[in-house]
């Protein structure tokens, strides 16, 4: 086993480089697919994969990081933790259950410290049926001009109109609004694209080479930016379905802290749309299917959404001065990765946890 900092690195490409030894060390065949495009550091960009068991399992744990790619440095940590674990991959083997690894779900975004993918697009937004209507979010577009200034950072009659909005409907419909997923407004946050990604796509290619087998499968995805720092919301993460939900309580609530929903509203996370647990359900429809998402503190909510506000105004101004541009990536890390070994200590902790208890519940043991 290493050390709970060596998992972890402050930049993509060593990132994957730690990933990429850890499956070796594992004795572990990575797939490699490949993103054409260049990263910041003008490295390789990737969504690689390694199957951790018998293929023809019926029983599969996905375990997956950078949906939202600068979350990546949380996510990406874990999984290099676990593959390093020994005591954690017996548990698995012991007990017939395959992981399957996804690093860096959107390469893109990871690599250069946004939480979009390379259109822009809100990769946990994308998962939809694009041949039908979108849809339409009319608070969002209200805010939009608000949200994203002619200059940075904002003047204050902007603080002051969106302070208004703010003060009028409060920062749970703010949250709404924003975070919802949007369609309209393609350099906008929380833009959730015309048609799938190649994230999307790629996933969807993963889920069809390892998930078949699959009876049961559950899934881990990791994130951060939501809720107290350290601590790791557990969000039930399928279509609203009592029985899954059932599940996913009896597997991931015994520690003391329930499993958290969007439908009902106890989740730190609004109701949101084109979510991409749907992938699941369209790839492989054999599998009863039990998710959550794993959802890690940062910064207060309107400090994080500051950072992301900051992001896409310098999308929209690549012009923009060194200075201010440096200052910008720096607030979006801090806003989604705590540079320290305590919060580190807790995301393991925590996540492991986590994995145990999904072995016992596709098992059968946790009801």
């Amino acid at each position: 086993m290493i050390g709970v900092g060596e998992a972890f690195a402050p930049r993509y490409a060593q990132a994957r480089r730690k990933f990429l030894e850890a499956c070796g060390s594992a004795g572990l065949e990575v797939q490699t697919h490949i993103l054409p495009l260049e990263g910041r550091d003008g490295e390789e960009l990737a969504m690689d994969v390694a199957f951790d068991g018998d293929p023809a399992a019926e029983r599969l744990l996905m375990l997956t990081s950078g949906c939202h790619g600068v979350e990546g440095h949380c996510g990406s940590g874990v999984q290099v933790f676990s593959l390093h674990d020994a005591e954690w991959r017996e548990k698995a083997r012991g007990h017939g259950v395959a992981v399957l690894y996804v690093q860096a779900l959107n390469p893109h975004g990871f690599s250069h410290g946004r939480r979009v993918t390379q259109e822009n697009v809100d990769l946990n937004r994308n998962f939809l049926d694009f041949s039908k209507p979108l849809p339409v979010n009319e608070d969002y577009a209200a805010l939009h001009s608000l949200l994203l200034p002619p200059e940075w950072p904002p003047t204050p009659e902007n603080q002051a109109a969106l302070g208004a909005w703010l003060g009028q409907r409060g920062p749970t419909a703010f949250q709404a609004a924003v975070s919802r997923g949007q369609y309209q407004f393609e350099d906008g946050l929380f833009f959730g694209g015309k048609a799938p990604t190649w994230s999307n796509s790629t996933l969807r290619a993963v889920l069809r080479r390892h998930g078949q087998a699959a009876r049961r499968l559950a899934w881990i995805d990791l994130h951060t930016g939501l809720g107290p720092g350290g601590v790791g919301e557990r969000i039930f993460a399928c279509k609203d379905d009592k029985a899954a939900y059932a599940r996913a309580n009896a597997w991931w609530g015994a520690s003391g802290a329930p499993v958290t929903s969007i439908y009902d509203g106890s989740s730190t996370s609004a109701l949101l749309t084109g979510l991409n647990w749907n992938a699941i359900e369209e790839e492989c429809p054999q599998a009863e299917y039990t998710g959550i998402a794993l959802e890690y503190g940062t910064l207060p909510i309107l400090e994080v959404t500051g950072a992301l506000r900051a992001d896409h105004w310098l999308y929209r101004h690549p012009e923009a001065p060194a200075d201010l541009a440096a200052s910008i990536r720096a607030r979006m890390f801090e806003a989604f990765y705590t540079d320290t070994d305590a919060w580190r200590g807790k995301i393991i902790a925590q996540a492991r946890e986590a994995m145990f208890q999904s072995v016992d519940g596709l098992c059968g043991l946790r009801t």
